[in-house]
């Protein structure tokens, strides 16, 4: 995993040198390593990208952002993607030391980027294509409700163990859910 990742996370610089914390790091690195049972599943659609939407089979996200996002997309990839129920228990067994539990919370989230990472270049080598950056619901003016469509696209909860609360929280809590534009080679 990447060190200069995490301390992003964690607010710092990379250069730091504080030796207790960089060892916490790596004990905690090595924990999630152990820990996690990364799934993902992705299936790529044909779409229409409007002035402020996006549309697949009949389904309409509206995102001005998300439409710019993908502005000459023919076709858009979704994407989900969790570092496991695992991860969750080790939050909430570090929840009762605060450096343990900030630590825990900044390798976690470099875990599941990780992991998304890997699985959108798995759709650019299985599909000699380019994507672009990722869009997920509940940034910009893509509410986080959209997340509901998206479950069902792509039915994530039995491909991948993930569930959606009525809050549209995912659990397991290390899990996103994103669509990329796809570009293809010339």
């Amino acid at each position: 995993m990447d060190k200069k990742e995490i301390l992003r996370y964690l607010r710092t610089n990379s250069g730091v040198e504080d030796e207790m914390l960089l060892k916490l790091i790596d004990d905690t690195i090595r924990q999630v390593e152990r820990t996690a049972n990364p799934k993902s599943i992705y299936r790529i659609f044909n779409c229409t990208v409007t002035e402020n939407a996006l549309i697949i089979d009949n389904v309409e996200f509206k995102s001005k952002r998300l439409a710019e996002n993908l502005k000459g997309c023919k076709k858009v990839a979704i994407l989900a993607a969790t570092a496991g129920t695992e991860c969750d228990r080790l939050l909430r067994a570090s929840s009762f030391e605060g450096a343990r539990l900030v630590v825990m919370q900044a390798v976690l989230a470099a875990k599941i980027e990780e992991i998304c990472d890997a699985l959108q270049e798995s759709i650019e080598t299985e599909n000699n294509v380019k994507t672009r950056s990722r869009f997920s619901p509940g940034y910009y003016d893509l509410d986080i409700s959209e997340q509901k469509k998206l479950f069902s696209l792509l039915e994530i909860t039995k491909r991948c163990g993930i569930t959606l609360t009525d809050t549209y929280q995912m659990i397991p809590t290390k899990s996103v859910t994103a669509f990329t534009g796809i570009d293809y080679e010339d």
